[in-house]
């Protein structure tokens, strides 16, 4: 199993590299930021900086979206840095969350997102694609290559990870969900002619190495606030109670009241006080390193090739030291 790392790109910009680069000496192979312009920096900004001070890792957004880049352009920065640092990106997408909303923006259809999925890795890997009714190219572009990976919850978008993309991205690590979701996206892969196991899985989640489960908890509750603002759009588009989304994913969102972006993904959000605590520990991984390692092996059995940890709490840097020492190896 691989592992990312999941940052924020909150000021300093510097400290941002230097615990990627931490990341690589311990283990970790992928380095994720979010995208959310307004919120915290500009990330591909860094990410050139991550690569200069790393040697392998492969670094990409988690998630951008269709909306805030145009499609030219986000491609261009991906074939910009394969270009300068050895094709060590990935392109991770979805409709847009963050980015979108506080802008007063929507997320994209699913179909918007598809098109730009298919022109962002076209024009990255160098090839010719009609973008609005013309033909389009990056000249420069030699031996690029770009995985799109992505982001998905509802059965009519793990369909098109399954149909087109080349890796699924679920952010959370329950058990249920993830057995359920990344069926969804092998039964698609296989419709539409796919080897179903070439469609690279990622799981991305709250880490929380300790013996203090009820502070690791509280530490983490942001993370099932930042699911519910997904899940609420697909109770919204099925209805409750919906047989097309398990209940397992919708029954805890009852208790949602709005969602303040201003404290998106960070502990003590006062927007997730709804979130039981049942819900944080089958969403991330909490506790002593066995357990960790535990529900990484359950995981795995799954057919999940990568467990990404959003490192966004008070033990930001020990949960790296964590991972290193202990849990990376016991997962090689």
């Amino acid at each position: 199993m691989d592992f990312g790392l999941v940052l924020q790109t909150d000021p300093p910009a510097s400290a941002v590299v230097e615990r990627m680069r931490r990341a690589e000496q311990a283990g970790f192979r992928y380095g994720w930021t979010f995208d959310s312009c307004v919120l915290w920096q500009e990330p591909f900004v860094i990410h050139s900086q991550i690569l200069a001070r790393t040697e392998h890792l492969v670094v990409g957004p988690m998630v951008t979206n269709p909306s805030t880049r145009d499609w030219t352009v986000t491609a261009s920065t991906f074939a910009t840095l394969n270009e300068m640092f050895g094709n060590r990106t990935v392109c991770g997408i979805g409709r847009g969350d963050s980015a979108v909303r506080v802008t007063g923006g929507k997320p994209n259809t699913l179909a918007n997102l598809g098109r730009s999925m298919h022109v962002i890795k076209e024009l990255a890997e160098g090839r010719e694609v009609d973008v609005d009714g013309t033909p389009v190219r990056l000249p420069w572009v030699r031996d690029g290559r770009l995985p799109v990976w992505m982001a998905a919850y509802g059965p009519k978008a793990l369909e098109m990870v399954g149909r087109q993309a080349d890796g699924f991205i679920l952010q959370l690590a329950d058990l249920y969900l993830t057995e359920w979701m990344v069926k969804h996206v092998r039964d698609a892969a296989s419709r539409a002619g796919r080897d179903p196991d070439s469609v690279t899985i990622c799981v991305a989640a709250p880490a929380y190495v300790g013996d203090d489960v009820e502070h690791a908890r509280n530490q983490c509750r942001w993370f099932g606030g930042m699911v519910g603002n997904h899940v609420a759009d697909l109770v919204s588009r099925y209805g409750e109670g919906s047989d097309m989304v398990p209940l397992e994913l919708t029954e805890y969102i009852k208790g949602r009241d709005g969602y303040d972006y201003r404290h998106h993904g960070r502990s003590g959000n006062p927007s997730t006080d709804f979130v039981p605590d049942a819900i944080v520990d089958r969403f991330c991984l909490l506790g002593p390193v066995e357990a960790h390692v535990e529900k990484l092996r359950q995981l795995r059995e799954l057919g999940v090739h990568q467990f990404a940890v959003y490192d966004m709490h008070d033990a930001q840097d020990a949960t790296i030291e964590a991972y290193g020492r202990h849990v990376v190896p016991a997962m090689s």
